[in-house]
């Protein structure tokens, strides 16, 4: 079988390998295991949620799982993804396990796993779970009597989120007068999210806070701000917040209804540490597929920055590297060092605010600081990977291109750690040639992989 975890966690289509009640079983039977580290210690994982139908599902076969492992399970329900890892590390439990596809459509679901420290897994830790589910080793371990575990539920854990959530606005700012709008992807943050912004003052707007376990997504957060756009004008809001199903990422909307992405974000937040003195060492982290733009705009503030592979995992190692404070993804998937250890729509929407009060300047002048190189991303859904660098064809069509652009801009083609689809990202200083050459060689990858291109 392929590797079960990819970048993410575990993912796929609910009901079908490998997201199956069996091997979800397994998974939290693996966990459950690899978590027992002292025996005079009663071990305990926390277990969170998004709002898919398919989570009821996945969330009784882990409990099963880990519980038939000697395990105690802790249920909070529906919290978005930082939230798990911060109930993990609070609580002192053994690990956190989040049931969500993140930005992906209803009918997908997946696993994430943090460790006590409220930091994803490391690699080796995913590699021993998935030898002992491959292996088959894991079946013959079995606790028995007394020694099986229990399930619990935390009744206020919401109230232990959002008192953390408040904690990182500064204590002497106040929302208070400042209108926003909120677009909870009809996800997991669908009931923590307005109440933040409200305690802290704030006169607060919110859609897509109605889930119905099919809706989660559905051209709505932060992959389709349109809806988050056309509220903030109709309500002359100061500025709109759209997060994704699983709350990590945020997109934002100034007021005059200009889309803000994580790079924009990551921008100026930077500067608004650097003013207050806190951006020490004075260096962010971003990936690879940021836009140009934004490393212009760090190089005028004398901020440095390390650039690494796409995916949230990469970005927080490179900032315990480096001691950065500040990293994340063009996506909005953006860590707050200091304040967290993963990415946190809700917390990264709270310092841009903070960014607001601190400058006197409205969204859009703040979000001026990144001015976009034209980019131009296309998606192509494969039916097989092979390594890029082995398709002759498809590598020729890209030093052309690269020849074509002779500095002008750069090309970045990549599979999705979460989904079968292979990006094709080109940016150059001419709309119309990133379009043409992206448009090339996505049709080459769609020709040497048998698939089609997103439209």
């Amino acid at each position: 079988m392929s590797r079960l975890f990819g970048t993410d966690g575990v993912r796929g289509i609910a009901n079908m390998a490998p997201m199956t009640a069996e091997m979800i079983l397994e998974i939290g039977r693996a966990t459950a295991y690899v978590c027992k580290h002292r025996e005079d210690h009663r071990h305990r994982i926390v277990i969170g949620k998004d709002t898919r139908l398919s989570g009821y599902m996945v969330e009784n076969a882990l409990t099963a799982g880990i519980c038939s492992m000697g395990v105690d399970v802790y249920l909070v329900g529906p919290m978005p993804t930082p939230g798990i890892a911060f109930i993990t590390q609070s609580m002192r439990a053994d690990a956190g396990m989040v049931i969500s596809a993140s930005h992906n459509p209803y009918q997908d679901n997946g696993i994430k796993i943090f460790a006590r420290d409220g930091y994803k897994l490391p690699d080796a830790v995913e590699d021993e779970i998935e030898e002992l589910i491959i292996s088959g080793r894991i079946r013959e371990i079995r606790p028995t009597a007394d020694q099986i575990g229990k399930a619990h539920r935390i009744e206020d854990a919401s109230g232990r989120y959002i008192v953390f959530c408040k904690g990182t606005f500064p204590a002497d700012y106040s929302l208070e007068g400042t209108k926003i709008v909120i677009d909870c992807a009809n996800g997991a943050g669908y009931r923590v999210a307005p109440l933040i912004f409200y305690e802290l003052g704030a006169e607060v707007v919110t859609i897509h806070t109605d889930p119905d376990g099919l809706n989660i997504n559905a051209h709505c957060g932060s992959q389709y701000p349109e809806d988050l756009r056309a509220k903030v004008l109709e309500e002359g809001a100061d500025a709109g917040f759209a997060l994704d199903g699983d709350g990590d990422r945020v997109i934002a909307v100034d007021e005059k209804g200009g889309v803000l992405d994580g790079d924009h974000i990551i921008a100026l937040c930077a500067r608004y540490y650097q003013q207050r003195g806190w951006l020490e060492p004075p260096r962010i982290v971003t990936t690879a597929m940021a836009n140009y733009g934004l490393l212009r705009a760090l190089e005028r503030m004398n901020i440095a920055y390390d650039v690494v592979t796409v995916g949230d995992r990469y970005v927080i190692e490179k900032m315990r590297e480096t001691g950065a404070l500040i990293g994340g993804e063009s996506s909005g998937h953006i860590i707050f060092h200091d304040h967290h250890t993963t990415g946190d729509g809700i917390v990264s929407a709270l310092q841009v605010l903070a960014a607001m009060q601190a400058s006197g300047q409205p969204l859009s002048q703040l979000g001026r600081l990144v001015e976009k190189v034209p980019q131009k991303l296309v998606n192509v859904e494969v039916a097989r990977r092979v390594p890029l660098e082995g398709i002759r064809r498809l590598q020729r069509e890209i030093r052309d291109a690269e020849t074509e652009l002779s500095g002008r801009g750069r090309i970045l083609v990549r599979y999705s750690g979460t989904q079968p689809l292979c990006r094709v990202m080109v940016e150059a200083d001419d709309e119309e040639l990133a379009d043409r050459i992206s448009r090339q060689i996505a049709e080459v990858v769609a020709a040497e992989l048998s698939g089609r291109l997103e439209q």
